[in-house]
């Protein structure tokens, strides 16, 4: 995946990039979120969910596979996902995920598991690596995000 690298060094920074990205998340976008275990996903979407307003707890999907944040408690539709406990991407549709994602945007851990979003135009794919003491983000967006980049 071609992309561009942003050096998140610290906490901070990953929370920055979130709320950079939060602020411009529209429905029918997807930020799709790899990287190995740890490597921060959940942070991150954390992050861009506190950028759609909300204000409480963000609990990792891990287990429900799929969060719902609905307005006004976020500025847009939310639809927060974890697919890695999936085992076959057609899991994806037979737990209604197109469903969910009607008038939403979709933040997607592990989208490899559920058949990826990359071929969307509102893809943001977000490539999370353990770099020294932070991370870094090789970062490629669909068409729909050109000139979309608030990281820049």
């Amino acid at each position: 995946m071609p992309g561009e690298s942003i050096q998140l060094p610290d906490l901070t920074a990953m929370e920055s990039f979130g709320r950079a990205i939060g602020s411009q998340l529209r429905a029918g976008d997807v930020v799709a979120l790899t990287g190995g275990l740890g490597a921060g996903k959940t942070t991150l979407a954390r992050a861009i969910i506190a950028a759609m307003g909300h204000d409480g707890e963000v609990p990792s999907p891990s287990f429900a596979i799929i969060e719902v944040y609905d307005p006004p408690l976020v500025r847009l539709p939310l639809v927060h996902a974890d697919f890695y406990r999936l085992s076959d991407p057609r899991e994806a549709q037979e737990i209604g995920l197109d469903d969910y994602r009607q008038g939403a945007a979709l933040i997607a851990e592990w989208p490899e598991h559920a058949g990826g979003f990359a071929h969307e135009h509102g893809c943001l794919s977000i490539a999370l690596e353990i770099a020294e003491e932070g991370r870094q983000a090789i970062v490629a967006g669909g068409k729909d995000w050109h000139g979309r980049q608030p990281w820049r």
